[in-house]
């Protein structure tokens, strides 16, 4: 789709790089240029299980795929100057330097379209273009709301187990650059899309956000549970003792989970007769599936759910995740620098 595509990406650790790697995917082809003396940090940031002598790490290797890798300095006027000459047939460059750094290294927009007027410009900062703060996902995870609804009242305040933030950030980015790729086409006009981490996270609130800004209501932390539906998130162990969950979106749902377990009279229960009735009861009502749910194995509970149309799945770990054919068909070799290298791809939609 985007052979003659042809991509800078100057960006490091997460959200740059998935976006690069996003077109890379497609087709474009992508040039990811390292610091000679600091290359993108992630290359160091290794299980201990990893080789420690090797350039590359598992990290490192899930945002970067069918890449090519030079190494310039460009405060060494050599090095800027070939780096000046990659980005006259550019068609996109994605950076993340902090504040003040585009001046240092004289590769400000205005700069940078005097060589090339068609080239678009794609950013990534963390606290909006006017604030120097250093980000990382962790902070940004800490100071958008997310680690304060998430986990529970004895695990306190928990961080996800993805750089989430960056995530959304580079969603957002890939958006904006192929709004500004259509744009260039239309109207030959070349624009810089900027996105920082706090925007993605801050308009990623949705749902819960509105319950604040509308209900005046600071979501709890809950666990997995939802706070506008019940039963939703609740975990019940089934008789091998395997997690399963639930997320009853409504009346019907209800009904049919309640019907299976033997439980014909609870959905006329006055305290669950209502999805609101239902959050409010809902560790009554938890106790009452769990009675039942413990006696029933794992697959017939599961394979019934699928059958009624009734959403349900079992809690599973990433070696159960990739057992199936369907998560298997979303891995993506490369080998970079020697080193065989495994990734999911970027891109989940489908031509048809």
């Amino acid at each position: 789709m985007f052979d003659s595509l042809k991509v800078i990406d100057l960006s490091t650790v997460l959200a740059g790089p998935s976006v690069a790697t996003f077109f890379a995917e497609l087709g474009a082809e992508v040039l990811k240029i390292e610091n000679t003396s600091i290359p993108d940090v992630t290359r160091s940031w290794k299980l201990p299980t990893e080789e420690k002598d090797a350039t590359i790490s598992a990290y490192f290797s899930s945002i970067n795929y069918k890449k090519k890798y030079i190494q310039l300095n460009l405060k060494d006027k050599a090095d800027y100057q070939t780096f000046l000459t990659l980005i006259i047939n550019a068609d996109i460059l994605i950076s993340n330097f902090k504040k003040g750094d585009e001046a240092k290294l004289n590769i400000e927009d205005a700069t940078l379209r005097g060589i090339n007027p068609k080239l678009i410009i794609g950013k990534i900062n963390g606290f909006g273009t006017k604030s120097d703060r250093v980000a990382y996902d962790l902070i940004l995870q800490a100071e958008t709301g997310f680690m304060s609804m998430n986990g529970t009242n004895e695990s306190g305040p928990v961080k996800m187990p993805v750089a989430f933030i960056d995530v959304l950030a580079g969603h957002q980015l890939k958006e904006g650059l192929l709004l500004a790729l259509l744009q260039r086409e239309k109207t030959g006009i070349a624009k810089s899309v900027t996105v920082s981490l706090y925007d993605a996270a801050v308009c990623s609130l949705v749902n819960q956000a509105s319950n604040y800004l509308m209900g005046n209501q600071i979501p709890q932390r809950i666990g997995s549970l939802h706070p506008n539906i019940a039963p939703y998130g609740e975990i019940f162990t089934t008789k091998e003792g395997d997690l399963i969950t639930f997320a009853i979106g409504n009346d019907v749902h209800f009904m049919k989970l309640c019907l299976f377990l033997n439980l014909s009279e609870t959905p006329t229960d006055i305290r669950f007769v209502t999805n609101a009735l239902r959050v409010k009861n809902r560790t009554e009502l938890q106790n009452i599936l769990q009675a039942k749910i413990k006696e029933i194995p794992t697959d017939v509970i599961l394979n019934k759910m699928l059958a009624e149309n009734v959403p349900a799945g079992k809690i599973k770990n990433l070696e159960e995740v990739f057992s199936n054919p369907a998560a298997q068909n979303l891995i993506r070799e490369e080998e970079i620098e020697g080193i065989n290298t495994k990734r999911v791809t970027s891109i989940a939609f489908k031509w048809e």
